[in-house]
């Protein structure tokens, strides 16, 4: 499987085609692939031939709404998750939201990277739940999570307690964003600092060239991935 069919793909349903454009060129920018849909029809025509990862749904659109829409697919038995988007900010919005069964609820206007960090939780919490494996690998690298074991071949690489932790979370997810906030250890001052040090030392341990990594990477905007073989 190549990196770009390994992408989520997500569905933007907005009729205000200015933002449909700005959240396809910002998801896209980060690794996603996206369709969009101007209203509920358009967005039940794409879901006929495809399969979508996250839907990112509108409330306020003409005709079929977005609470209608979400409540549809859930009374089909559409279990794909929904994030919607809503200029309606009181508490009793964002409830009707969640009850029409979105799995979560953004006021506009909001920050791209808040937008991100949810897509990233949702995608995260959606994930089917699988055996991890025994070892994770990546070019002459085997990393064992259990035992926070790294070798180089045969030769086992000495880790720092940090370095070990980081590596095991990146494990979970192959390929997959795994943001500053998530890395950082609990309770640490400029923690997103202190991170991104610490890939760099990781760097300098798995990376033939460190400036240019090839199996730590760097998601701009989003945190750092784990590219595993």
């Amino acid at each position: 499987m190549t990196r770009a069919e390994a992408a989520h793909h997500i569905l933007v349903v907005d009729d205000d085609r200015r933002i449909r454009e700005l959240l396809r060129d910002y998801l896209q920018s980060h690794g996603f692939r996206v369709s969009v849909a101007a209203n509920a029809r358009e967005a039940r025509a794409a879901m006929t031939g495809l399969a979508f990862d996250l839907i990112i749904l509108d409330i306020m659109m003409p005709g079929e709404n977005g609470l209608e829409f979400a409540g549809a697919l859930r009374a089909a038995g559409v279990d794909t998750p929904v994030l919607m988007l809503s200029a309606l900010a009181e508490p009793e919005d964002r409830v009707r939201g969640l009850m029409s069964g979105s799995d979560d609820y953004l006021a506009k206007p909001f920050e791209p990277r808040e937008l991100l960090l949810r897509i990233q939780n949702i995608l995260r919490r959606a994930a089917p739940k699988v055996v991890e494996p025994a070892e994770i690998r990546f070019g002459a690298f085997t990393f064992n999570p259990a035992r926070g074991e790294l070798r180089h071949q045969a030769e086992l690489v000495r880790l720092t307690g940090r370095e070990r932790d980081m590596l095991r979370q990146l494990a979970q997810t192959p390929g997959m964003a795994v943001s500053r906030e998530a890395l950082a250890a609990p309770g640490a001052p400029d923690s997103a600092r202190g991170v991104d040090v610490q890939i760099n030392r990781l760097r300098q341990k798995i990376e033939a060239d460190p400036a240019n990594p090839a199996y730590l990477i760097t998601l701009r905007g989003a945190g750092y991935a784990l590219q595993a073989d």
